[in-house]
């Protein structure tokens, strides 16, 4: 399933030890059809990301904090249902029990972005960034425009930290063409 999501273009590289691959090309130009890229991305990447005592298919609360860079309205398409509600919200309102499964990144100050990676250590919350390419400041997903579609970085020091299950082949995919770019 993840793998429709995914043309494989896997790196492996340190010391951030991430696994960067690329997304299916998008068909459509302009920001319609990478808003779609992105949503579905981030689709994937959920329904591959199981929580401490749920079952598949609980519906899963996105905060957008910041500014997203690749989609302005975030809608997540989950494959085969389940259903993600998204609100925008503040760093301070996520810390302060902003009930979030998923948190996603956008453009915003260091020094929010630090905050919210200390906050979430430790804690069942999905990380995905849009204004992290290499995955350098802490999120466990970051996603990036490349040419011909949307790709993403892991951040496996980020997902071993976390109390969340990543499915291995996530990191298989991103794997099995050997490295090629």
């Amino acid at each position: 399933m993840l793998a429709s999501l995914f043309l494989i273009g896997a790196a492996v590289t340190t010391p951030q030890m991430s696994v960067q691959a690329a997304s299916q090309t998008i068909v459509e130009d302009g920001a319609a059809g990478v808003a779609r890229a992105v949503n579905r991305m981030i689709g994937g990447i959920i329904s591959y990301t199981r929580w401490p005592g749920d079952a598949p298919g609980t519906p899963r609360a996105m905060c957008v904090v910041g500014a997203p860079r690749l989609a302005g309205r975030l809608a997540p398409v989950l494959p085969g249902g389940g259903s993600v509600v998204v609100r925008r919200t503040t760093a301070a309102a996520v810390t302060g029990g902003g009930d979030c499964d998923i948190l996603y990144l956008g453009r915003m100050p260091a020094d929010d972005r630090r905050h919210l990676i200390a906050w979430v250590r430790d804690r069942p919350v999905l990380t995905i960034s849009d204004d992290d390419p290499d995955c350098l400041y802490g999120a466990m997903f970051c996603l990036a425009e490349k040419p011909g579609g949307i790709g993403f970085s892991v951040n496996l020091d980020a997902i071993g930290r976390g109390r969340l299950r990543i499915d291995p082949r996530v990191l298989k995919i991103g794997r099995s063409d050997g490295g090629a770019p």
